[in-house]
């Protein structure tokens, strides 16, 4: 699981082009979205995006990924639960 959320934190930096960001400034119990990361709705498409092309999960609802991307341990437990590829 820590491989997983280092993986985690390292693709979301590059997709979010996070450039003063790096993997140990993520907390992985810390909110994405919000006082955490920042992250805004335009990023939660890019994870969503992410992992669909990274892990071959597909959120059939995008108002999943509000409970998904509350933090990087969650949506790792997530991946580890649901991925195909």
């Amino acid at each position: 699981m820590n491989e997983l959320i280092q993986e985690l934190k390292l693709e979301i930096i590059n997709v979010l082009n996070l450039e003063d960001v790096t993997p140990a400034d993520i907390n992985d119990d810390a909110p994405l979205f919000g006082d955490g990361l920042g992250l805004d709705s335009i990023d939660a498409l890019e994870l969503i995006v992410l992992m669909e092309k990274n892990y071959g999960i597909k959120l059939a609802d995008p108002a999943q990924g509000r409970e998904i991307f509350k933090s990087i341990r969650i949506m790792a437990e997530y991946i580890q639960s649901n991925r195909t590829k």
